[in-house]
C-alpha cells in the first residue's frame, strides 16, 4: 500500500510541475494581461508596476509603452527601443516571463489601474 501511495504522490508531483511550466497560448495572454496591472521584477531591469490597456498602451510611472500579443508571446516596445517578446507562463494571478526558454521574471497580476496611470 504504501509502494502505491509514493507512486502516486510521485505522479502527482510530475503533473503538478509539468502543468507549472506549460506555457499560455495567446488568448490566454490577453484574457489575463489586457486591461489589469503587473508588478514585479525583470532580472536585468529590477522592480516594475505596469498597466497594459486594452487599446494596446502601456502606462507605468513616468513612462509608457505599446504591446501586443504575438502568436503564444506576448511583446512590449518602449519609445524608440526595438520590440522583445516574451513566452509567457501562468499560475493563478501570477505571471512568469520567460525568454530563451529561461525565467526572466514575475509579477503579479492586479485587476484594473489601481495605480491609475
Amino acid at each position: 500500500m504504501r509502494a502505491v501511495i509514493s507512486a502516486g504522490a510521485v505522479f502527482f508531483a510530475a503533473v503538478s510541475l509539468a502543468q507549472a511550466g506549460t506555457m499560455a497560448t495567446g488568448e490566454q495572454i490577453s484574457a489575463a494581461i489586457s486591461g489589469n496591472t503587473v508588478q514585479g521584477s525583470m532580472i536585468a531591469s529590477g522592480a516594475y508596476t505596469e498597466f497594459y490597456g486594452a487599446d494596446g498602451a502601456i502606462r507605468g510611472k513616468g513612462y509608457s509603452g505599446k504591446w501586443r500579443v504575438n502568436g503564444d508571446t506576448m511583446c512590449f516596445q518602449y519609445g524608440q527601443d526595438p520590440e522583445a517578446c516574451w513566452q509567457v507562463r501562468l499560475d493563478g494571478d501570477q505571471v512568469t516571463w520567460v525568454k530563451g526558454g529561461k525565467d526572466d521574471g514575475a509579477g503579479a497580476i492586479v485587476k484594473g489601474n489601481p495605480n491609475n496611470f
